[in-house]
């Protein structure tokens, strides 16, 4: 029976550590062998704190839910989820809490395949909020080269794909430049800052 993480024990895994234990999470989820965890246990547990070992930005795709995926209890894992798994202000802000202040060891940013938010930025899509939402992730669109007629549209899914990956890139690279308090952690080895890229075929999540 899996229990929450605790003050000692998010304290005693390194940040590399932090991502094994997201990819044997995975491994678990994909061959249907999931811990088995009392969530009412768990919500006593983490009722007067949280100590979770890892945040992970991922887009608001319902195929996705974090905890699942990487079969993960309550109170583990600081979730930022965003269509298009770009990063703002605000959730630079939100992960410096969760690093700085709560102690989270390790970052991912989590990108996936056939992921509409991407396939709204090829097609340039415009509706409402949504087109100045769509903006962030065309650097990423604009940076994935290809030949002269490739299908650079939602229909072509393989281009989806690797603008998705690129996107994921991308931010982590934003993560670096635009929070003086995480890079300092990073330069310090307190926290790592990795990506990956969830199949929604399959279930398997693939780090970059």
């Amino acid at each position: 029976m899996s229990k929450s993480q605790t003050s000692e024990s998010q304290s005693a895994i390194s940040p590399m550590q932090a991502v094994e234990m997201l990819k044997q999470g995975n491994v678990r989820f994909t061959s249907d062998s999931a811990m088995s965890r009392d969530y009412q246990s768990q919500i006593s547990q983490t009722a007067s704190g949280q100590y979770p070992f890892a945040a992970v930005v991922s887009c608001i795709d319902s195929r996705i839910p974090t905890e699942i995926v990487f079969d993960q209890g309550i109170g583990d894992i600081f979730n930022a989820r965003i269509a298009g798994n770009f990063v703002n202000e605000d959730i630079l802000g939100s992960l410096e809490f969760a690093c700085k202040v709560a102690g989270a060891k390790a970052i991912v940013v989590m990108g996936h395949t056939s992921c509409g938010a991407v396939k709204g930025a090829c097609d340039k899509a415009e509706l409402g909020n949504l087109t100045q939402m769509l903006e962030k992730i065309m650097p990423a669109v604009d940076a994935v080269q290809t030949t002269n007629g490739t299908d650079r549209s939602s229909a072509n899914a393989e281009f989806v794909d690797a603008v998705a990956s690129k996107n994921v890139e991308l931010t982590l690279a934003k993560i670096k430049e635009s929070s003086p308090v995480l890079a300092e952690m990073i330069a310090a080895n307190e926290i790592v800052v990795v990506g990956a890229m969830y199949d929604v075929a399959s279930g398997e999540v693939s780090f970059l």
